[in-house]
């Protein structure tokens, strides 16, 4: 069962888990997640979640610990669970947010394609996903989304284990959907790839409420430039996160970078 205590602690470190290498690089770059998102300031206190599966063992995922900060989450301390919400290796205090087994379980069960999967409330996501008309193809960011983004209509707080195969039903192929009223989701094959989809899909979603607001008209490419250009990010780079995710690595080590979002 999903535990229902909100307390979490910080365990200890790697040498008392006995974990194998391919699950310690699931649980470093998920960690590194959580903290390129609060460094950029788009947390949600404890309520939001990111998860990774365990790649050689397919029906385990990895995920925040309910009650921990997004800074607080260190590759040990990340609980295990399986696709029927339970804990693996339950230790004192491991909890998971059960909106969040919800969402993560749903994906991982339905996509294995799926090997790490994003879940925000940011501002602009969530303003953005109020708006009737969604992503608006108006600036080069939003355009990797032309026609090849996903929308789940709001049904309250993802409690309802029955919302599941809706989400996914509406998730489809896709690797990045707007849940209506509420916020944002990517998936990616790693963790690399939904993290630096979730950054520039926040960025669209700002940068339509930044256009919005002006007041002024607004400038649409036409629908062929919009597809040729998603075309372009299709076939002209590599995914994301490819070329991203060792540059992030570096700025997190570092002392200094630049500054995002808040």
């Amino acid at each position: 069962m999903i535990a229902e205590t909100l307390t979490a602690k910080t365990h200890a470190p790697r040498a008392t888990r006995n974990c194998s290498d391919v699950e310690w690089k699931a649980r470093t770059d998920l960690a590194a997640a959580y903290k390129l998102f609060d460094r950029l300031g788009m947390t949600d206190l404890i309520y939001t979640h990111m998860s990774a599966r365990i790649p050689h063992t397919p029906d385990h995922f990895l995920i925040n610990p309910y009650g921990l900060m997004f800074h607080e989450v260190t590759p040990d301390n990340l609980v295990t669970v399986d696709i029927d919400g339970n804990l693996v290796e339950e230790r004192e205090g491991d909890a998971i947010n059960p909106a969040g087994f919800t969402i993560h379980s749903a994906v991982h069960h339905a996509r294995p394609d799926v090997g790490a999967v994003i879940h925000l409330h940011t501002d602009a996501g969530m303003a953005v996903s109020a708006q009737a008309d969604g992503l608006l193809p108006i600036t080069q960011h939003s355009l990797r989304w032309y026609n090849r983004i996903a929308y789940h209509t709001y049904e309250g707080i993802a409690l309802d284990l029955a919302e599941r195969e809706r989400l996914v039903a509406d998730l489809g192929g896709h690797h990045s959907m707007i849940l209506r009223n509420h916020g944002l989701l990517t998936v990616g094959q790693d963790v690399a790839e939904a993290a630096v989809l979730m950054y520039y899909l926040e960025m669209a979603c700002r940068q339509q409420v930044m256009a919005l607001s002006g007041g002024r008209p607004l400038v649409t490419p036409s629908p062929e430039v919009c597809e040729h250009t998603a075309q372009q990010y299709e076939r002209a780079y590599p995914r994301a996160g490819v070329l991203e995710w060792d540059a992030l690595l570096r700025w997190l080590d570092g002392s200094s970078g630049p500054t995002g979002p808040r």
